[in-house]
């Protein structure tokens, strides 16, 4: 039987972390960051007024899930592109470091 590679390693350990917290906190409602931490602040300070206001507020949950699916997709596209550059570069160097073979002559 042959060994497993790295990557299906690697996508065996993304899928373990993806589905462990859904697991774990099975029936348990997901509430966003933001929720928790201003009912948190009104808990601890009532008087607690936020610095700014948004300048425009989405009209839905449907376009707050658009915004952060773009930018995610912009943010890993970034990212990406940034590994890409590296490696390209690094495969560069090695082709270039290759020595030539060396003529002989009788």
């Amino acid at each position: 039987m042959q060994k497993p590679s790295i990557n299906v390693w690697l996508l065996t350990g993304a899928a373990m972390l993806s589905l462990a917290p859904v697991l774990i906190h099975q029936g348990k409602e997901f509430k966003a960051t933001d929720s928790i931490n201003i009912t948190a602040i009104e808990q601890v300070k009532p008087s607690y007024k936020p610095w700014f206001e948004p300048i425009v507020k989405p009209s839905g949950g449907e376009v707050e899930t658009f915004l952060f699916a773009t930018q995610a997709a912009i943010g890993s596209g970034v990212t990406c592109y940034i590994l890409g550059l590296y490696k390209g570069r690094t495969e560069r160097r090695k082709a270039e470091e290759v020595p030539t073979p060396v003529e002989y002559r009788d």
